[in-house]
């Protein structure tokens, strides 16, 4: 992939919640993109729960939609609550449809994360296992810069935008640095 090619990352966020802090997170990363970057936004809730199955039947025509974009993604963005010190059932759900034979679209696909919680952690344990997580897709994470918006109550506004200088800063980095891994990244060639 050249420079000048447009790099299209599809971002999700693993929140249904109208008022998430982590859509709103998502949000924000999409109004700070660097040039030649465009996001596309997943939504997780049409997916049903996984069931192996109805998967054995064949994807349902949602689920094969939802495969076909992470496929046609040059990277993607995880955007991650953290429930019960892990990510949350709609983002691990969706990762179980798309991480199924055959063809896994997030194989050697490059990866970047954002958590928002109210805690003093900000989603780190989230973004841990989801780290994991990305070994068993042979998804690359991008290491730095690890973005984690902590006391998120504080830092988006009454409509969801988010109003922390310092937050915006580092999404606007880790956007910028994602681009470039995007484009430096060389999956195997065929042999």
């Amino acid at each position: 992939m050249s420079e000048t090619s447009t790099v299209t990352v599809l971002g999700m966020s693993g929140s249904l919640r109208k008022g998430s802090y982590n859509t709103a997170a998502l949000r924000a990363a999409g109004e700070l993109l660097p040039d030649g970057m465009r996001l596309e936004i997943a939504d997780l809730r049409p997916l049903p729960h996984y069931d192996d199955d109805v998967r054995l039947a064949g994807y349902p025509p949602v689920v094969q939609q939802f495969r076909d974009r992470i496929k046609a993604a040059t990277a993607i963005l995880f955007v991650t609550p953290e429930y019960n010190y892990s990510v949350s059932g709609v983002l691990k759900n969706a990762i179980d449809w798309a991480s199924r034979p055959p063809d896994q679209p997030f194989n050697w696909k490059p990866c970047a994360m954002i958590s928002a919680s109210g805690s003093l952690l900000g989603g780190v344990r989230a973004q841990y296992h989801l780290r994991h997580m990305c070994v068993s897709l042979n998804c690359f994470p991008l290491n730095a810069p690890q973005v984690y918006i902590t006391e998120a109550p504080k830092k988006f506004d009454a409509e969801g935008k988010l109003i922390d200088q310092g937050a915006r800063d580092l999404i606007r980095q880790l956007m910028a640095e994602l681009k470039r891994f995007a484009l430096a990244f060389r999956p195997p060639g065929p042999g």
